[in-house]
This record gives structure tokens, C-alpha cells and sequence, in this order.
């Protein structure tokens, strides 16, 4: 413990700024502020103290800067802030991660939101950073264990794999992610949860995730009622932490809930910063900012571990044409789109699975797993393209082989998406051929 606080205390000393610079706040409305005085010292992204509101300590961004003054966006309410009053420079705006992180819940500016102090790392990480260099980052690496049937056959997940989890609200997407969470195959696991209910974080935490769950989590929560400016953060902040740990080596699963509300807090800045909205009311730069945050996850160099990614998107009503799911899926090594239909019949996780794709395959699997996926999707497509003439009762028995094979093994298959452990993904394959048999006996072998 000795060593982890003196390092933590230098790690203080250096950021402590001796000499900071001072602007005035010289018009407030739209939800910025005005300053002047900080034009030749601010960079775009950097952090100010603003005056406390309400007793409590107040700071904002900088969001545009002009010859004379500065444009801040708060965050949070600017009521109280009055012409003149102070506002202080504090500088880069980066975290600095620490290993004492793990099992923690912290903030957007890497502040604890659970019981006890924070210790800060040596290391500041930018917020915006950089992706690895595409001619240096190796492919993607070896199919990971998810404990889920599911994810070990018909969409695997490899070492570095980013996959984009599209679900409207209530159909399961927050357990799907817990499982992830608990399940697959990582040194850490760094969780955002962006634009959450303040009770779902502790019910994630303490009954979802439980203390199992949180030895190798950290949980970075920006709930629904923060400013946009903390909610944006979130996004950027968790994936500073994932790749301080993957720099040293570590493999991360970074889960991101969610990438619409990233989209969402993004576009009232930038609506504020004066860009205007021509995707469905999302500015240009969305598509950017969705993009870099989405690259800087994926395989790692030579020297590094992998950052393996999942990120969610709400879809209102299935559409998967809406801006920020149609340019996720363009970027993305992958996509499960969860079904409300499934769900309302009650089968979890309501997993579409001829709607959902793992960009691994076929590489991921043998020639043998292959073909037995292959066999499953042939199977659930003939299912789905006659289920209707099946419900009705218009198809009779013996018109169409395919169809009645499809119909023999639907029940089978339907069951076995849901099922959670079946040991290995060898394991898990030789319970799909048992799905997959003629006669529903497991075959020799």
C-alpha cells in the first residue's frame, strides 16, 4: 500500500499547475458561457473551474475559442453564474488511470462514485486519442469462451473483435451485456454506462454484476441527469481506461450503453457550438465522432494487448436504417440485433439470429463448425420463411422436405439459443449437432 500512495501522491504533485490562468465570465445564454481573458492560453477540449452553484464546485469545457474569447459549455445548470465572475483554467483534459481502479465505479472525470478515495495514475491518457497504427495492429486473434451456447457457435467472438448489440428498450439488452460482462474471456472489463437511470447503476453493480462480476470491472457511469458534456465524456473516458490497460499488455472487453445516447449528448454540443443537424437532426460530425471512438478499440500491436468491444444501440422501432445504427454497422466486426417479437414470446436473449452477423466467420471456426452453422441458419431461414403458413395451420405434412426438417428442429434450436453454459466451444458444438440431428439423438463421437 506504501508504494501505491507514494505513487499516487507524485502523480498529484505533477499535476498541480502553480501558476493557473483567470478569464471572466462576459455573457451567458443558449447554455454557454461567454469568457474572455483565456483566448491565448485555452485549447479546444480543455477544462475550466467555474464558480460553485448551489455549494457544489462547477467546471466546463471549452468548446469554441475566437480571437477574444472562449465559448464554455457547462456542466451542468449555468443558474447562479452572473457577468464577472471567475473562471479558471485548469487545463488538459485527459484521464489518468490506475490499476487500484478495478472494482470501482467512478465518474466521467475519473472521480469515485462508490465509498473510499481515488487513487490517480502517473500516465495521463487523452481523452480523444488515437487508434494503433492500421500498419502496425495485428488481425484479429483466437475464438474467446462467452458462456453462452450462442456466442461459442453461431456468432463467435474473437480476441479483438468489435460487435455492435442493436435492441430497442426491454428486450434484454442489459442482461446480455452482464453475461458478457461475466462471461467472456478477459483480463478486464471496462463497462460505460452512458445516459443510465441513477438506479440502474447500483442494480447493475450490486445485483446484475454482483462481486464476482466486479474483481475485473470498472464501471465509468454518467446517469441520464448530467449534462451532455458528462455523458459524451463517459464514452471517450472508458475507452481511455481500456487501452491504459491494454498498453500494458492486458486483454480488455470494453462494453459501451450506450453508443445512441454517445450520438445523443454529442449532438446538443454541437448544436450548441453552432453546427446544425441534417442526419435526422444528428450534425455531420456524428458520423465522425462514432467512427473514432469505435476505431480505437479492435486488436492491438505487437506490444500491446486487445481492446474486444461490445457496443449497444437503441434502435426505436427496428430501425436499423436511423443514423447511428446504419453507420455502426459500416465500421463494426459484427452485429446482434435483439427482436422484440422474440422476446414477447418469451425466449432470452432474443437473439434474431438471421438478422445478426459475426464478421470472424468462417475463420473462427473449423470446417466442420462451419458447416454446422451453416446448417442452423438453412434451418431457422426455412423455419421463418413458412412460419405463417405453419401457425395458420395451411401447411400440410410431407409438402416440402426441407420445410419439415426445419420444423422437427426449430423447437431444438429455438431452446438452445437460450441456453447459458454447455462447457466449451467444443462442448457447445456438439450440443448444436445434437440440435441439428434428424432424430434429435446426439450423433457418435
Amino acid at each position: 500500500m506504501a508504494g501505491i500512495g507514494l505513487e499516487a501522491l507524485t502523480a498529484e504533485i505533477r499535476a498541480i499547475r502553480p501558476v493557473r490562468p483567470v478569464g471572466r465570465i462576459c455573457r451567458l445564454g443558449g447554455g454557454t458561457l461567454t469568457v474572455t481573458g483565456l483566448s491565448d492560453e485555452a485549447a479546444l477540449g480543455d477544462l475550466v473551474e467555474l464558480p460553485a452553484v448551489n455549494g457544489r464546485p462547477a467546471r466546463g469545457e471549452v468548446l469554441t475559442l475566437a480571437p477574444d474569447t472562449v465559448t464554455v459549455l457547462p456542466d451542468g445548470s449555468a443558474d447562479g453564474l452572473q457577468i464577472g465572475d471567475r473562471v479558471v483554467l485548469a487545463g488538459h483534459n485527459g484521464i489518468a488511470p490506475h490499476a487500484s481502479w478495478i472494482g470501482r465505479v467512478i465518474d466521467p472525470f475519473g472521480q469515485a462514485l462508490d465509498d473510499g478515495p481515488i487513487l490517480q495514475g502517473d500516465t495521463s491518457y487523452p481523452l480523444r486519442g488515437q487508434p494503433p497504427s492500421p500498419t502496425e495492429r495485428r488481425g484479429l486473434g483466437a475464438r474467446m469462451e462467452t458462456g453462452m451456447t450462442v456466442f461459442n457457435t453461431l456468432l463467435p467472438v474473437v480476441r479483438g473483435q468489435r460487435i455492435g448489440l442493436f435492441a430497442g428498450s426491454g428486450v434484454g439488452k442489459t442482461m446480455l451485456l452482464a453475461r458478457f460482462a461475466i462471461g467472456l474471456q478477459a483480463d478486464i472489463a471496462v463497462i460505460a454506462m452512458i445516459g443510465e437511470r441513477g438506479r440502474e447503476v447500483r442494480e447493475f453493480v450490486e445485483k446484475i454484476l454482483g462481486p464476482d462480476g466486479m474483481k475485473r470491472a470498472i464501471v465509468v457511469a454518467a446517469t441520464s441527469d448530467l449534462s451532455p458534456m458528462a455523458r459524451r465524456r463517459c464514452a471517450w473516458t472508458a475507452m481511455a481506461v481500456a487501452e491504459y490497460f491494454r498498453d500494458q499488455g492486458r486483454q480488455v472487453l470494453l462494453l459501451a450503453d450506450s453508443v445512441t445516447r454517445f450520438a445523443d449528448a454529442h449532438r446538443e454540443i454541437a448544436l450548441a457550438a453552432g453546427e446544425t443537424g441534417n442526419l435526422r437532426g444528428y450534425p455531420p460530425s456524428t458520423t465522425t465522432m462514432i467512427t473514432s471512438l469505435c476505431e480505437r478499440a479492435g486488436p492491438g500491436t505487437e506490444t500491446s494487448g486487445d481492446i474486444t468491444a461490445v457496443f449497444s444501440v437503441l434502435v426505436a422501432g427496428s430501425d436499423m436504417e436511423e443514423p447511428v445504427a446504419d453507420t455502426l454497422r459500416g465500421v463494426l466486426d459484427g452485429h446482434v440485433v435483439l427482436d422484440r417479437n422474440i422476446a414477447e414470446r418469451g425466449r432470452f436473449p432474443a437473439i434474431d439470429i438471421l438478422r445478426s452477423v459475426s464478421r470472424s466467420l468462417p475463420a473462427a471456426a473449423s470446417e466442420a463448425e462451419n458447416a454446422l452453422i451453416s446448417a442452423a441458419r438453412q434451418s431457422l431461414g426455412t423455419y421463418d420463411r413458412s412460419e405463417l403458413m405453419i401457425q395458420a395451420g395451411l401447411y400440410s405434412h410431407g409438402s416440402d422436405a426441407a420445410v419439415d426438417a426445419a420444423i422437427e428442429v426449430f423447437p431444438r434450436l429455438d431452446k438452445f439459443i437460450t441456453m447459458r453454459e454447455a462447457g466449451d466451444a467444443a462442448a457447445s458444438f456438439q450440443a448444436l449437432a445434437s440440435c441439428l440431428a434428424s432424430d434429435g439423438a446426439k450423433p457418435d463421437g
